[in-house]
């Protein structure tokens, strides 16, 4: 033999080609596919040698499955961010503004002057200016202050009865 001359690979089969080709396979599709990767990994637990002869796959397999429960940690974590703020922008926000608006309505209202507080004030008002209370007013204030103005139609001091007989 000289030296490079080669050894004769001994031929291998057309169905452990075919193996190995699955088995290859099998490495792109666990990476890709965590359904994929569980049930290979849980035919590698089932077998311990095909487990010991299929190392790498079964450990891209557990790195396949850990890589998707963190991504569904981290989607979770982002649909609760979105959760919380939305309900920040869309609930809490129009509650708040209603809070301050209903403050301010309270504010606005304590600083607005009475308007006619008193409905007899005004009536007062009006009548004050009518010229025939003016007199009446005028006639009881010239009577003398002990009698009533009833006691000072009738000064007489005959009753209302007999005059009205009389």
């Amino acid at each position: 033999m000289t030296a490079y001359a080669t050894r004769a690979k001994p031929k291998r089969s057309a169905l452990v080609i075919e193996e190995e080709l699955a088995w290859v396979s099998f490495y792109r599709r666990a990476r890709k596919y965590p359904a994929v990767a569980a049930e290979v990994l849980a035919q590698l637990d089932a077998d311990p040698e095909m487990k010991r002869e299929h190392l790498a796959l079964y450990l891209c397999c557990r790195e396949s499955l850990r890589l998707q429960q963190a991504r569904e940690l981290r989607h979770q974590r982002i649909g609760r961010f979105v959760r919380w703020l939305c309900g920040k922008l869309f609930v809490g926000a129009p509650k708040a503004t209603g809070r301050a608006l209903e403050e301010v309505r309270d504010l606005a209202i304590a600083c607005l002057p009475d308007s006619g507080a008193e409905p007899a004030a005004a009536q007062v008002q009006r009548l004050t200016k009518d010229p025939k209370v003016r007199a009446s007013r005028a006639a009881y204030k010239a009577s003398p202050a002990t009698g009533t103005p009833a006691a000072q139609e009738g000064s007489d001091a005959t009753p209302r009865s007999a005059q009205a007989s009389g």
